[in-house]
């Protein structure tokens, strides 16, 4: 099952028993998942979903709370939506119950945004508001750099009306237009978790953290083997262009080369991937790792000046190409 199919699965399971969580809850579905319709001139109240079993809840809610009798329908995917979905249909009595769940305004217009009995209700009421919406048009991504949690909503208003409720909520959501579509937006990885406990997919919630830590965890863990890898490439190339710039120095000198330079010289030669401060260990007597360093360097520009002097390339001309001294 996708990310998205298990939060469903969990929040179909959540049942909150006070009246006005039930009701926020089946309004905020409603209202993301279809809302209203015109049906032989008649308001037709239905909702779109995409599991059978939420589709029969739905239609035993209104039933228990509004005394209405939907109808249920297997509808097949075409068009832009593929798959088969549901779609739960109150005509008889559409109306009245477009009133009642404040999908119509006491003037007959439809409200485009949610009922603000809603939308000022307490935090439980709040909560079922987002587990209604994600419940008829919610998405989860996978933990990673586009990590969001999503939810398509109806009108700009509604969007904006689902934002309130989240930063009530303590969730940093954002209303935002994808090709014209309005949709609330949660990515921050903290605030997609305290989402999905809010609403109540408690395990979701915590296997959702979890694969994100992981993720983390692996993505340091890449971080530091390139950073490493990139320090021994860095330090190869080194060796290889001092190992370079010795030979030819020494070749430059001949028999002009000081006994103590030539030592140091030859060292590096013989021990090429040792650092500066192993070559000092290897020299007899011992040197530390800044007379080694002086030696080598003023072995190179004694090479260097003589071969300025007589027009030679110098030190620098053994480095091969592409590797930085």
């Amino acid at each position: 099952m996708s990310l998205t199919a298990d939060v469903k699965a969990e929040l179909i399971t959540v049942r909150d028993p006070r009246p006005t969580a039930r009701v926020a809850e089946l309004t905020s579905l409603l209202r993301f998942s279809g809302g209203l319709h015109s049906i032989a001139n008649r308001v037709a109240v239905e909702a779109e979903l995409d599991s059978d079993i939420l589709a029969r809840r739905t239609a035993r809610d209104l039933v228990e709370l509004y005394g209405v009798r939907p109808e249920l329908v297997h509808v097949q995917g075409s068009g832009a939506r593929t798959g088969s979905h549901y779609a739960v249909r109150v005509i008889e009595g559409g109306e009245t119950l477009a009133r009642q769940t404040g999908l119509l305004d006491q003037r007959r217009r439809p409200v485009r945004g949610l009922p603000n009995k809603l939308t000022t209700g307490s935090r439980g009421d709040l909560a079922a508001i987002w587990r209604g919406a994600f419940l008829a048009a919610g998405t989860l991504t996978d933990p990673g750099r586009s990590a969001a949690l999503e939810i398509t909503c109806p009108s700009s208003e509604a969007a904006m009306a689902l934002v309130g409720a989240a930063h009530r909520l303590g969730i940093a959501g954002k209303a935002r237009e994808v090709r014209g579509i309005p949709r609330v937006v949660v990515r921050e990885g903290e605030a997609i978790r305290a989402a999905l406990a809010t609403m109540g997919a408690v395990r979701a919630a915590a296997d959702w953290d979890q694969m994100r830590q992981r993720r983390e965890v692996r993505a340091g863990v890449n971080r530091l083997v390139n950073f490493d890898d990139a320090n021994l490439r860095r330090s190869a190339q080194a060796a290889v262009a001092a190992c370079a710039r010795v030979e030819r120095a020494l070749a430059i000198l001949g028999d002009e080369v000081p006994e103590h330079l030539r030592q140091a010289g030859d060292l590096r030669l013989a021990h090429r991937d040792a650092s500066l401060d192993e070559l000092g260990h290897h020299a007899d007597p011992p040197l530390t790792k800044d007379a080694v360093a002086g030696r080598i360097r003023r072995l190179l520009a004694m090479a260097d000046k003589k071969a300025e002097i007589e027009g030679l390339p110098g030190t620098e001309s053994a480095v091969p190409a592409g590797i930085e001294d």
